[in-house]
């Protein structure tokens, strides 16, 4: 059987409303497994952490059971998976963590590419520390990261290089690995933020380079709960700021106060929900994870595909961004209308799309947009089908300037 949208559309309850849900980029919907599990963890009787008591030790397995899911889905170490609330969060709590040992002198390199919880929270870490940042650039054009400029942009004085996985805002793909092997080749590390790419394809944190890999449950159908997957061994190294009696173990000692225990149920049955999404996988579930998840990537690739050829194909809409290598996420503005505009006006007709700058603001910056209100978003997801395109091109052809 494979991959089949219509049975994976039937697992989600939200989606019986029929609004065509093309706003997955800024957080997707969940299948009625996720809201059970949570549910039943909830019935079932849990406590805080470190009781005597069976409560507790419920709470416990739920926890360890979701760093193995997330590490099974990004191929990271159980040891290595860091809980928080979101990516912003804990790329705040790592950076403040890694600057400790940085310089006047050292550098750190950014992107314009990137959503800006992978910019500020390394840009404002470096300015403490007195060490330099280094911006990399974009192909205003192309909305692409041209990778030889990191040959100019990596010294022996770089301490970490952060990039994107994947553009939330026009799905650029950058080659990570050959970035992070510049890096590493200088002895930098790397932070990949991985939000936006993990709901599309497999991943594979090794083969990517990433010392640090970001993503959050919400945007591959589960709730709102972050994660950061490094080496255990890299993370012995560091020494974050945490309470006198918490933990000092890893993963523990990066992770503050009591996490959503119930909503950590919920994460493990997102990853078992994707690791199902093609019948046909079979193996272990890293295994089924992978044929699952590529199983994805070519499926949204073709709805995709009939989202951007019927976008290029309106002289009234204006795209942005044409990597050879992209997440399946168009941003585009309307001639002769502002972006709110627009999103009203498909939100008008059942289909959710945002507007603005999504937080990529050194990336609506280059292209232009920024003080204009950005563009418009839409982007496709596993359970989103051909007639969803079909309705946000319909409402977009009614914004023609001769449509009467």
């Amino acid at each position: 059987m494979g991959f089949e949208v219509k049975r994976v559309r039937e697992c989600y309850p939200a989606l019986a409303d029929g609004t065509a849900y093309l706003d997955g980029a800024a957080g997707t919907q969940v299948p009625s497994a996720v809201i059970e599990a949570i549910a039943a963890a909830s019935r079932s009787g849990i406590g805080n952490l470190g009781g005597a008591f069976p409560a507790s030790g419920r709470s416990h397995a739920i926890v360890e059971g979701c760093r193995r899911a997330v590490a099974d889905l990004v191929g990271g170490d159980p040891a290595g998976v860091v809980l928080g609330p979101n990516m912003t969060t804990l790329t705040y709590r790592l950076s403040a963590t890694l600057a400790r040992d940085w310089r006047e002198g050292d550098e750190v390199v950014v992107s314009r590419l990137d959503h800006d919880a992978n910019v500020r929270p390394w840009v404002q870490a470096a300015e403490r520390a007195g060490a330099s940042v280094r911006f990399a650039e974009v192909d205003a054009e192309t909305a692409t990261l041209p990778i030889e400029q990191y040959d100019e942009l990596v010294s022996e004085r770089t301490r970490l290089v952060a990039v994107t996985a994947a553009s939330n805002l026009v799905g650029t793909r950058p080659d990570v690995a050959e970035i992070a092997a510049r890096a590493h080749a200088h002895g930098a590390l790397v932070y990949v933020d991985g939000v936006h790419w993990t709901p599309h394809g497999p991943v594979d944190v090794g083969l990517l380079g990433a010392d640090f890999y970001a993503t959050s449950a919400y945007k591959w159908s589960g709730p709102h709960v972050g994660f950061v997957v490094a080496s255990p061994a890299l993370l012995e190294t560091l020494r974050p700021d945490k309470l006198a009696p918490s933990s000092d173990e890893v993963p523990w000692r990066f992770e503050w106060g009591t996490p959503p225990i119930a909503d950590l149920a919920g994460v493990t049955a997102a990853v078992d929900h994707l690791a199902g999404l093609d019948d046909d996988a079979i193996g272990t579930r890293r295994q089924r994870l992978l044929a699952s998840m590529a199983a994805v990537e070519s499926y949204e690739r073709a709805v995709f595909a009939r989202l951007r050829e019927g976008l290029d194909a309106m002289e009234h809409v204006t795209t942005y961004g044409r990597a050879a290598r992209v997440a399946p996420t168009a941003f585009f503005n309307v001639a002769g209308r502002s972006p709110r505009e627009v999103a009203t006006h498909l939100a008008e007709r059942g289909v959710n799309a945002w507007n603005g700058d999504n937080y990529a603001y050194e990336l609506v910056g280059a292209l232009g947009l920024r003080g204009r209100g950005g563009g418009v978003r839409a982007g496709i997801v596993h359970y989103n089908d051909p007639a969803d395109v079909a309705r946000l091109l319909e409402a977009l052809a009614e914004l023609s300037p001769g449509r009467p």
